[in-house]
């Protein structure tokens, strides 16, 4: 191969993707290889529990952590983020599908693989629309209270298991809960010790080196004490703790979705709901990535990742993935420079479940139970709620509200609910815009404008205008409370009838915002009083003079800055009401000051700031 074509083929590689492959070297390749070998050990235990917590085979956990993998590395915008099963996606799968079929049955399982690639067409083309941005309006709290309401959901499925009870097939919480307390009675005691020392192994073991495996040391500890046991007491006694048993071929098979195609409408609405858990994950991880990495996230470019590692992922045995923040961070730690070390954990997988399906048939139910118990502990992040609690009221309310609808309604619905109500606070806030009266501090000889509320020195205000500062966008949802705010500026006992209005800060106006503007004009002018504009921002003049309103206005009421505004709007006030005027605040009132009494800094100029 000449020169020129390799360089041609480099190209055509970066363009594919990413700038990376230029990058690749035996440095790289050994660091990568190293990252993957931690990911690879890592995703083991997790793999097997989040597919039993999604009601597969654990088979189908390994599975999703090979091929969706591979490809989300090489086809996204993250060189860090490893995909792979996760909880809440393998919750929220159980959550929808586990009312149409029962969880882990032959039909159950091609259910979830037609999600799994449902999904993925729809993710897919959220990135290729570049519609990207659409996962900013899902909101960090509403994103919280669902990961810490899939955390309490995990530990209530994951209890029956580290009871040892079997038969219970409810998938409510509640009603698992009920059914874990009727059969206290048949409390398997061995599964609940093997479920405590995976947890207690695992802690230590994460306290002595959280960049170890500390889950595989944790369930390696669970499984030989389940084997200790049922040798020496349990099976003697006909009640073994329960193990996985074989697992299938370590590899995933390539298999095309047996369905009822006139199910598909059906599951095209659960793959929307589940789109928008799996992108708001996604998303969300790559950015907690970046910023420990520096590097750059291009969000549709990420979101064309996830979709091809779910429709490639869904035809090769593999279920619902994406961005695995548990093996993401560990992954950057450790050294990885390029996504090949997605690619080495995906085939260093492969070898280790080859090399150990032996043992892995041996791992205990309640072992895996323990590490999903240990999984939700470190979701609910109660510090965190703790501080929103304290710093953030309402988004403590929105977290709060969602992880409810999170425990009590389909999961799906509780993240739109929770993004719902965060809309709904910021639009509250945003149609209630701040409009501050100003005026001067008697402490402040050089006069600078001041907010006069809370001000417990306050100059008296002119009687003759009203100077007011406007915070804030003036759009039709904030309309009402403007307009309203004008009108008991009127309505005062004497007040002023000249106004004018600080809108630096007046960041956005539309139509009806301008038809605010236009009423209050007509009604100071009928007063006799007028309107003024200090430093309009060039967004707010272009749509006024779209519509006409600075020809009615005039240029000349609107002022660059406030010195002049003042100046000028002094020339237009009543002389005799300011011939009787005691307060005198404005340089252009003379030498007296408050109250007719000459204030210490006579003679100097005192500009309004």
């Amino acid at each position: 191969m000449t020169s020129g074509t390799t360089q041609h083929v480099g190209k055509a590689a970066s363009r594919l993707f990413g700038t990376w492959v230029d990058e690749i070297g035996p440095q790289t390749l050994r660091a990568d290889a190293m990252a993957g070998l931690l990911g690879a050990l890592l995703v083991l235990p997790q793999g097997v529990a989040f597919a039993t917590l999604a009601g597969l085979p654990p088979e189908y956990g390994l599975y999703s952590a090979i091929v969706p993998c591979v490809v989300a590395a090489l086809f996204g915008s993250s060189r860090h983020v490893m995909s792979g099963p996760t909880n809440a996606n393998s919750l929220a799968l159980y959550a929808v599908l586990a009312p149409l079929a029962m969880a882990g049955s032959p039909a159950y399982i091609q259910l979830a693989l037609a999600v799994t690639i449902l999904v993925g067409i729809l993710q897919w083309l959220v990135g290729i629309l570049r519609l990207g941005s659409l996962a900013n309006f899902i909101s960090p709290s509403a994103l919280f209270g669902f990961t810490s309401g899939a955390a309490l959901l995990i530990a209530v499925h994951a209890l029956k298991d580290a009871l040892g009870m079997e038969g219970i097939q409810a998938h409510a919480a509640g009603a698992v809960l009920l059914g874990v307390a009727r059969g206290l009675g048949g409390l398997h005691w061995g599964a609940l010790l093997v479920a405590l020392a995976t947890i207690a192994v695992s802690v230590l073991a994460r306290r002595w080196d959280r960049r170890k495996p500390y889950m595989l040391v944790g369930l390696a500890a669970g499984t030989a004490l389940a084997a200790g046991l049922n040798a020496w007491v349990f099976e003697p006694a006909g009640r073994p703790i329960s193990v996985l048993g074989a697992l299938a071929q370590p590899w995933p098979p390539f298999h095309v979705p047996d369905i009822d195609w006139s199910q598909l409408p059906d599951l095209l609405g659960l793959a929307f709901a589940l789109s928008i858990v799996a992108l708001a994950q996604s998303i969300s991880i790559a950015k907690v990535v970046a910023a420990r990495s520096g590097q750059a996230i291009d969000a549709n470019r990420e979101f064309i990742g996830q979709g091809l590692s779910n429709i490639v992922g869904g035809f090769f045995s593999s279920y619902l993935s994406c961005g695995s923040l548990n093996r993401s961070i560990p992954n950057y730690e450790g050294g990885a420079r390029t996504p090949l070390a997605a690619v080495f954990a995906a085939a260093l997988l492969i070898v280790l479940v080859m090399v150990s399906a032996p043992l892995l048939a041996r791992i205990p139910h309640a072992a895996i139970a323990g590490l999903l118990l240990l999984v939700a502990w470190n979701l609910l992040e109660l510090p965190r709620w703790r501080h929103i609690a304290r710093v953030q009221r309402n988004e403590c309310m929105i977290a709060l509200a969602t992880l409810v609808a999170t425990v009590t309604i389909r999961m799906e619905i509780a993240i739109l609910l929770g993004t719902l109500l965060s809309l709904m606070v910021y639009l509250h806030r945003t149609s209630h815009p701040a409009m501050r009266v100003m005026g001067f501090d008697a402490h402040d000889p050089d006069r600078h404008f001041a907010v006069l509320e809370g001000l417990p020195d306050a100059l008296p205000e002119c009687p003759q205008l009203k100077l007011l500062r406007m915070e804030g966008s003036v759009y039709f949802g904030a309309v009402a409370h403007v307009a309203d705010r004008l009108q008991a500026l009127r309505a005062a006992a004497g007040a002023p009838r000249h106004l004018l209005v600080m809108a630096k800060s007046m960041n956005f106006i539309d139509h009806a915002g301008a038809l605010v503007w236009e009423d209050e004009l007509r009604k100071r002018r009928e007063a006799g009083g007028d309107l003024y504009f200090h430093r309009p921002r060039p967004e707010v003049m272009q749509t006024w003079r779209r519509l006409g309103f600075i020809d009615r206005l005039g240029e000349d009421h609107v002022y660059p800055d406030k010195h002049s505004a003042i100046a000028a709007i002094y020339e237009r006030l009543d002389p005799d009401i300011c011939a009787s005027c005691t307060a005198r605040i404005f340089r252009e009132c003379g030498p007296l000051g408050h109250a007719g009494q000459r204030p210490s800094c006579a003679g100097r100029r005192a500009p309004q700031k």
